[in-house]
């Protein structure tokens, strides 16, 4: 028997018992969801707005940026009628600013409708939302029986039946799982099937150390029976690019110059950063005669990113229009990326 046929024949033992496997999950997430400020007097509005944030961002880190962001901006009218730059400026360190800025307009378009959407088809034409956040939203406020599968739910399904297919990337594994965990899902209880689903992955079928036998649903899964729940997903090793950049920290009169982001820019748009030697029109090597002030690393997807950031002095003559110079006092009032406004910080403190 090939693996492959063995974890077919897994899947269908498991749909097979689908009905007891469910039972199982709801009765434990009933007893141990975790308290979370979207659950609590849920509504579509905080659903879509946490769905966005969760994406490739962990619970811990959206917390403080929820509750904010609900205090500034309660409604998909609020959000709606905001500023970019109001919206950006709430979203300041979350990163992949794309996100804030499709939630943005999500909100526009939602409340140009005299009704929100209600299937994960029509979800799927609003502005950043893809197949995962579609069966969310659906699923949790309206009921839609679709499944929302993601890196948690992936690696449930793959321990489940101990599938050793070696995946491109988690993209690829959740295409190819979705069949199965749409059959899984509870029809009459979708929205807390997936929530039971996501918060197993994140508290119990974690990637490493799986607390196995705290798992509910432990007797269904192939993975567990082998003893190497561990080796599930077999994802393909990602391609890491290393890249380095030089920063400069050029201060006049009590401003610092900084790189804004057009407005139309993919990842910062409208952000914020110590400017590159490239900005100024410096070589590498030029740049380095400075004063190192700080090296500092970074990821963004896959690549792994060096900055070195060294003093340099005030540019002469008429600057690019991205280029600012921005008083220190005002520094809290713009937005900056993550990163540089830690790094700024952090200079400016030992300054």
């Amino acid at each position: 028997m090939t693996r492959k046929t063995s974890a077919t024949q897994n899947a269908a033992a498991l749909n097979a018992r689908r009905a007891e496997f469910s039972a199982a999950l709801l009765e434990w997430y009933q007893r141990h969801a975790r308290v979370l400020p979207w659950r609590e007097n849920p509504s579509l509005y905080k659903t879509v707005v946490s769905e966005f944030m969760l994406q490739q961002t962990q619970v811990k880190t959206v917390l403080p940026y929820f509750a904010r962001w609900q205090a500034e901006l309660p409604s998909f009218a609020a959000l709606a009628a905001a500023s970019e730059a109001r919206v950006l400026k709430l979203w300041e360190g979350l990163g992949y600013y794309s996100r804030a800025r499709n939630l943005h307009r999500l909100a526009q378009a939602v409340t140009a409708r005299p009704a929100p959407p209600q299937t994960p088809e029509e979800w799927r034409e609003l502005p950043g939302v893809g197949p995962y956040t579609a069966a969310a939203i659906t699923s949790i406020t309206f009921g839609a029986p679709v499944a929302c599968v993601d890196g948690n739910v992936v690696r449930i399904l793959a321990r489940l039946t101990a599938d050793a297919t070696e995946f491109r990337d988690s993209s690829s594994a959740a295409k190819a799982l979705t069949s199965l965990a749409d059959n899984l899902v509870t029809a009459d209880r979708a929205g807390d099937h997936n929530q039971a689903m996501m918060e197993l992955g994140a508290t119990v079928c974690t990637r490493q150390n799986p607390a196995c036998l705290m798992c509910p649903v432990r007797h269904f899964c192939a993975a567990t029976k082998q003893g190497e729940p561990h080796a599930f997903p077999r994802l393909a090793p990602k391609q890491i690019e290393h890249r380095s950049v030089t920063r400069l920290w050029c201060q006049r009169d009590g401003a610092l110059l900084l790189h804004r982001a057009a407005a139309e820019a993919r990842r910062l748009a409208l952000q914020h950063e110590l400017p590159s030697a490239a900005h100024l029109g410096l070589t590498e090597v030029t740049a380095a005669k400075g004063t190192l002030l700080a090296t500092k690393k970074r990821g963004i997807t896959r690549y792994r990113i060096t900055e070195s950031i060294y003093t340099c002095a005030a540019p002469r003559g008429k600057l690019a229009d991205e280029l600012v110079w921005v008083p220190l006092p005002e520094l809290s009032s713009i937005t900056l990326s993550g990163p540089h406004r830690r790094w700024i910080s952090e200079i400016i403190e030992r300054a």
